[in-house]
């Protein structure tokens, strides 16, 4: 069986995309592991499987589900450039018929837009302040602000220039406060609607971008300015994305763009399992 591929971006976020409409891969950790490995596979950030809700059983609104895996192997509640991409790549397909539909997560259903100029916008749904923690970078300790999207972050705003810092290793965090793993987003502000931000992803290391990082940074910044609505930039390695947050609820915006496409070796395939 052949086995078809894509590799896409949202603002160099990276993913392999695996259309699956009837859910027949075995996908093993092993093999999506091996897949994003940059020097063995194709190299991504995470794996996207394009399955239809019901090949997996599910109620969801969506015809289609976002079965999302980071590059170790894990499952993941939801990636917002992610859904950019495998909304985008439904429309150019012609398996979504409309520029707006609704896409299943495992973070639940959410409608996605696909402007006629390539940009794509996903309702990302609540970003709700949930506390505050420490993450600590070498012998530094950086508090900041936990929020979550339909996954965990932790949001700290610093005076600093981000891009100083040392991300090469994983940040240390309160492993009791976030017991199944932490996003990290660390945040300079740019001036009023306006940030910049590196991330590093749990089960990933940093990352060019992080859309569910990019909603959880503004949620942060407007909740320590006393506000939970409001329209921010966010300017990240890869680019810039725009979020808007209305009373808690989110909206992400932001480029897709796709790079290759071919079939996966069936014997390499085969050897991963």
């Amino acid at each position: 069986m052949a086995i078809e591929f894509l590799k896409g971006h949202g603002t160099q976020n990276d993913f392999v995309l695996l259309p699956d409409p009837a859910g027949r891969l075995d996908l093993t950790p092993g093999r999506v592991a091996a897949l994003c490995d940059r020097q063995r596979g194709l190299g991504a950030d995470g794996v996207l499987r394009v399955i239809r809700s019901e090949a997996l059983g599910l109620h969801s609104d969506g015809e289609w589900f976002m079965d999302y895996r980071n590059a170790d192997g894990s499952l993941a509640e939801m990636c917002g450039n992610g859904m950019r991409v495998f909304a985008r790549y439904l429309v150019d397909t012609g398996l979504a018929r409309e520029r707006e539909f609704v896409v299943g997560s495992r973070a639940g259903d959410k409608p996605v837009r696909v402007h006629a100029d390539g940009l794509v916008t996903v309702r990302m749904g609540p970003a709700t302040i949930t506390g505050s923690s420490v993450a600590m970078v070498g012998d530094r300790n950086f508090s900041g602000v936990a929020v979550d999207v339909g996954n965990p972050h932790l949001v700290s705003i610093v005076d600093e220039d981000v891009d100083g810092l040392d991300l090469r290793e994983q940040p240390r965090y309160d492993s009791d406060f976030f017991p199944e793993g932490v996003n990290l987003e660390f945040v300079n502000p740019r001036g009023e609607g306006a940030l910049r931000m590196r991330v590093y992803e749990r089960g990933v290391g940093e990352t060019r971008s992080c859309g569910t990082g990019t909603v959880a940074a503004v949620a942060a910044a407007l909740h320590l300015a006393g506000t939970d609505t409001g329209e921010s930039t966010v300017d990240i390695p890869g680019g810039r994305v725009v979020v808007i947050m209305d009373h808690g609820e989110s909206t992400l915006t932001g480029p897709v763009e796709f790079v290759a496409r071919g079939e996966l070796d069936e014997n390499w395939w085969a050897a991963q399992a």
